[in-house]
């Protein structure tokens, strides 16, 4: 009876866990309560148009304004040289100075046969006079006074010869100085004290080049050229008057001349080898920071667009074939998607040319918590500080 007893504590015991396992193992009655809906939140801007000054950088070169290469026009040993080099000379100024001994004296020849010819011209005009009286009365004959006449005749002819070849010596006596024939930087001399040269020859003794003001040459491809037409043609440009012509510079490390020039003419011949014309440029270089042959970027003004639709660069987006997207908060409430097309990046925006409409909202933030056709709630986008790594043409424009 005691064994039977102890079975039956056991049995209570196990019936009594069994019981606390399954009641704790019941679920509540209330799963099928339903998640709020949540409706998401994005930040969009309105695009309002507004003229936008639209420039391109253009690749080129700087040129001297002046260059003048220096060559004897007389030949000669090089007696002296005159300047120092790398120097700023002046017109005029002399440079080289050439042997002028042989010169000196083929000028005193030529000044001592025109004394010469000028000595006889008194007697020989007195002898015709005498011969034409004495014609009259047929004291002479002829022949006479036909060849004292003509004897006038070659000693005046004498007397323009001389002349002649008097100042003739006296400009080859001048050429021996050798003088700068424009103002500007002079370079290396080529030649030295004691050297011969010959008049006109090719190798010039130096060169001089005037680098205030400054050439700067630049490229422009007939496809952007002809682009640029069409756009002026159809009035999505226009013209900025007399600001159109004023031009920026951007150096090799990226910076930004501090001085603003001036466009002067595009060149009307079309470079076969590359498609483009030239444009040339003319800057202030009072300073001498610009050298002839320093590569520079041009920001040149094609002109005006009064209507610019600017979309912020974030709120762009691209499909798998690179076509640029972005979305927008319809009347409704809802997410649209458009297709656009884009010109160029102005600063942290994007020009649209098609796909936006004024007034229309563009999500620039939450882009990637909605889709097309859902219903979202749009706030104001609030842009934070402009990126200060913006490139040289873009701080122009803005």
């Amino acid at each position: 009876m005691k064994q039977f007893k102890g079975t039956g504590r056991l049995t209570g015991v196990i019936v009594l866990i069994v019981c606390m396992i399954v009641g704790g193992c019941e679920q509540p009655s209330n799963t099928n309560l339903a998640a709020p809906d949540v409706t998401p939140e994005v930040a969009v801007a309105t695009i309002q148009s507004k003229p936008v000054v639209l420039t391109t950088e253009l690749n080129g070169r700087t040129s001297a304004y002046l260059v003048a290469e220096v060559r004897p026009q007389v030949g000669g040993i090089i007696r002296e040289r005159l300047f120092t080099e790398g120097s700023y000379v002046k017109a005029g100024q002399a440079l080289f100075q050439i042997d002028p001994d042989l010169y000196q004296a083929a000028l005193n020849t030529a000044e001592a046969a025109l004394a010469r010819s000028e000595a006889r011209l008194s007697t020989i005009q007195l002898k015709v006079e005498r011969l034409r009286e004495l014609l009259v009365e047929k004291a002479v004959s002829q022949q006479d006074y036909d060849d004292a006449e003509a004897t006038l005749k070659q000693t005046l002819a004498d007397i323009q010869y001389g002349k002649a070849t008097v100042e003739t010596a006296r400009i080859n006596l001048k050429y021996t100085t050798i003088t700068a024939p424009i103002s500007g930087q002079i370079g290396r001399s080529n030649i030295t004290k004691g050297a011969l040269v010959t008049a006109h020859q090719p190798m010039a003794l130096a060169t001089i080049q005037q680098l205030d003001p400054i050439y700067v040459d630049v490229t422009q491809s007939t496809t952007e050229l002809l682009q640029l037409r069409h756009r002026l043609e159809k009035g999505q440009l226009q013209r900025n008057g007399e600001a159109q012509k004023k031009v920026h510079l951007v150096l090799e490390d990226d910076s930004l001349y501090d001085r603003t020039g001036q466009f002067k003419f595009r060149d009307v011949t079309v470079d076969p080898t590359t498609g483009s014309v030239i444009l040339r440029l003319v800057f202030p270089n009072p300073k001498g920071f610009l050298l002839p042959g320093m590569f520079v970027r041009a920001v040149v003004q094609e002109g005006v667009n009064k209507k610019a639709l600017l979309v912020p660069q974030q709120a762009v987006s691209r499909d798998p074939k690179g076509n640029p997207l972005t979305l927008i908060v319809d009347d409704t409430g809802k997410v649209q998607q458009r297709q656009l097309t884009i010109d160029r990046a102005i600063g942290n925006d994007w020009l649209v040319s098609s796909g936006l409409k004024e007034g229309e909202r563009v999500i620039v933030e939450g882009v990637l918590m909605v889709k097309p056709g859902v219903a979202v709630k749009a706030v104001p986008f609030e842009p934070g500080e402009k990126s200060q790594n913006l490139s040289p043409s873009e701080k122009i424009i803005n």
